[in-house]
């Protein structure tokens, strides 16, 4: 329940104090409410949070780094932000030659010194030419883009209307293919605010197509049908098919039973190879197009990608398991020419790099994060390999680094930065230490955030900080202004960001090890850790409290209905009641690999985790955050769990911020989520 989109705030400190911009505010025990978040909010505050949230909104940003075919130069994205740090929509490319010492140049489709959304990068299979995307001809409408790597104008090669994405070179390098929704009226994905519907409600949706676009003419044709949505792709070795993962219908809805398939790049024909019981992602083509790997496993949202690498015969066949006992999560693959496979994974709370012989399946490390730069941006861990293999681009960050472009090579274990547009920049927190304890007979990681200016003789207050997903990760990372945990830490508070059973990080067994058990096995692995937290550091155990976005949020409401142990808690786009929460949002499929069956055939394993059933036990302070647009998790959750606190008379705050979906995008609701969290914590646990 949480997904990769771009997101961009900032706002004036003033702001959180009040805003036309929310939908609605609501409060229960309003009095005393105000009297506390009025004690927080003293001018004595104001400074400490001000350089905190600066820091969060002070790094600048990347969304891809492409290294060419060739391994001499590397292209990356980088987003462009104003100067009191806010993402404004624009984004810029830039090219560097890896073998000279010359700056990196930008390219891009407008004038020199003109800004638009540029992105999409591609390199040629010749490593002389850059496909990208660019609104430079229309604002908000991105085309494609071709220019030569060593300079020159531009070319145009698209008149389309709607959404384009992730360009990618035929073998022989005459053909683009490229991701098309026709008539688009927002980017694909559930994260993102949902447009609202009056009248007769229909399932309605557009149709991710593939596309090819010729090089010589612009000619654009979309190859696929057009009820088949195609979520990736990649190109066999001869240019003469394509391996997709598609489904029927509702893109948004149906990623979750994507099937892969082969696809006649001459005549679209469709022929399905494997039907995957769990979820897909990244099916790529071995070098001799005799086979496709894939990453399968139990995932809670497009994008976040973890399970065990599987292959399949081009022509289908029986898929094999090539990782089944590993004891970590693979992220990301793709071929090498000796016909190993190259993946980053999750292990632990770090990352890594490895290669997989698919003959033996022995596994090779090549590269960890541990005690190094944590790898990957905010949602995923992709990565992009030369060739031969022998260097690897990414985007490099830790908590003790901000996110740089860097390199891996096999001349050093650290990687290699490219870009130092973050040099400056030193954290607002204090140090992250990965902590391990004992639960149920499994091993469960955590991250405990220190509190900035630690004082070891000091007793201080912790908030646990749960990860969405729930099929997903905490890892060692730079935070950025969505990030309201490390404003904690920065603000004196410690912050344990456990990785309980269901995350990523431990294998395929650890991760569905919640499947059918929301709240409980989970649950009690947090609160193991916050056991170990206290064990390990100064931590007052009578100032507790918990805090997460969406599985996190859940996980939050689902805490103060099972315990009184934490002070103060504030639930992110949670959810109180799987039940009515089945009817209401716009993803069902996710739910069916996690409950088992449908709410209509098994309403008891539904209801045996929504916290609404327990509603009658919280004694705890809540705070309520939701955005009014979110098809994810959508806003009734929120509003069932406030009623409930408010009628009971527990102290509790609510606020609807306009227009938001899932990930939030307005600036000052995104600075206004940390300001108020922060301040909701501080009137209660300190």
């Amino acid at each position: 329940m949480q997904g990769a989109r771009n997101v961009a705030l900032a706002i004036s400190l003033a702001f959180f104090a009040s805003s036309s911009s929310f939908a609605q505010e609501k409060t229960g025990t309003r009095q005393d409410v105000e009297k506390r978040l009025r004690a927080a909010r003293k001018p004595q505050a104001a400074a400490p949070l001000d350089e905190v949230v600066k820091t969060l909104f002070a790094a600048h940003t990347f969304q891809q780094a492409a290294i060419s075919p060739d391994g001499n130069s590397v292209a990356w994205v980088e987003d462009v932000h104003s100067k009191n740090g806010v993402v404004t929509g624009s984004s810029v490319i830039y090219v560097k030659s890896l073998k000279t010492e010359a700056a990196p140049r930008r390219i891009g489709a407008g004038a020199a010194d003109s800004l638009h959304a540029e992105g999409g990068v591609a390199w040629s299979p010749d490593s002389q030419k850059l496909a990208f995307l660019s609104d430079a001809a229309k604002k908000g409408q991105q085309q494609l883009y071709v220019v030569n790597a060593a300079g020159g104008a531009p070319k145009l090669l698209t008149n389309v209307k709607g959404f384009l994405s992730t360009p990618g070179w035929s073998p022989d390098g005459k053909t683009i293919a490229i991701l098309f929704t026709e008539n688009a009226t927002r980017a694909s994905g559930p994260l993102v605010a949902e447009t609202p519907e009056t009248g007769e409600i229909k399932d309605a949706f557009f149709e991710q197509r593939l596309a090819l676009v010729d090089l010589a003419t612009g000619k654009l044709s979309q190859i696929t049908p057009a009820d088949a949505y195609i979520y990736e792709y990649d190109w066999s070795p001869d240019g003469k098919r394509f391996i997709v993962s598609s489904a029927l219908g509702n893109g948004d809805n149906n990623w979750w039973i994507a099937e892969l398939s082969t696809l006649d790049a001459t005549t679209g024909l469709m022929k399905s190879i494997y039907k995957p019981k769990l979820q897909i992602a990244n099916p790529v083509w071995s070098p001799d197009g005799k086979q496709i790997a894939f990453i399968e496993g139990i995932m809670s949202d497009e994008g976040l990608t973890g399970g065990d690498i599987h292959i399949i015969g081009s022509d289908g066949g029986e898929a094999k398991n090539l990782t089944k006992d590993m004891k970590a999560s693979a992220a990301w693959l793709g071929w090498l020419p000796n016909k190993k496979i190259l993946f980053s994974e999750f292990v632990g709370g770090n990352s890594a790099i490895a290669t997989l012989d698919p003959v033996s399946s022995k596994i090779e490390q090549r590269w960890s994060s541990e005690g190094t730069f944590s790898a990957g941006g905010v949602f995923g861990f992709l990565l992009s390999a030369s060739g031969d293999g022998k260097t690897i681009a990414g985007i490099f960050r830790s908590y003790s680094h901000a996110p740089e472009v860097a390199l891996i090579t096999g001349e050093s274990p650290t990687p290699a930065l490219v870009t130092s547009r973050n040099a400056s920049l030193k954290p607002a927190w204090g140090e992250a230490k990965s902590i391990t304890w004992k639960n149920d007979g499994y091993e469960v990681q955590g991250w405990l955030l220190y509190p900035r200016d630690f004082d070891p003789a000091r007793k201080y207050p912790l908030v646990v900080f749960v990860h969405g997903g729930p099929s997903y990760i905490s890892l060692s990372h730079w935070p950025g202004s969505h990030d309201f945990s490390s404003g904690l830490a920065g603000m004196g508070y410690f912050v344990l960001l456990p990785n309980p059973r269901g995350s990523f990080g431990q294998g395929e067994a650890f991760t569905r090890a919640n499947v059918k058990d929301f709240g409980y096995g989970d649950f009690k692995d947090i609160v193991a850790g916050v056991d170990e937290a206290i064990r390990v550091a100064p931590i007052d155990s009578n100032r507790l409290g918990i805090t997460g976005w969406s599985y996190g949020g859940f996980m939050t409401m689902w805490a103060v209905t099972q315990t009184s142990r934490f002070k103060a808690a504030m639930a992110g786009a949670g959810l109180s009641n799987w039940q009515s929460y089945y009817g209401e949002n716009l993803i069902d499929q996710w739910m069916i690999p996690f409950f088992g069956k449908s709410v209509y055939d098994d309403p008891e394993v539904y209801a045996k985790s929504s916290p609404i059933n327990f509603i009658k036990k919280v004694k705890t302070p809540t705070l309520i955050l939701v955005g009014d647009s979110d098809g994810e998790v959508p806003a009734p959750q929120s509003y069932e769990f406030w009623h409930a606190l408010k009628t009971l008379g527990v102290e509790t705050q609510f606020v609807v911020y306009e227009h938001e979906g899932h990930l939030f995008a307005n600036p000052k609701h995104q600075r206004d989520v940390i300001a108020r969290t922060l301040a909701w914590f501080d009137a209660h646990l300190k």
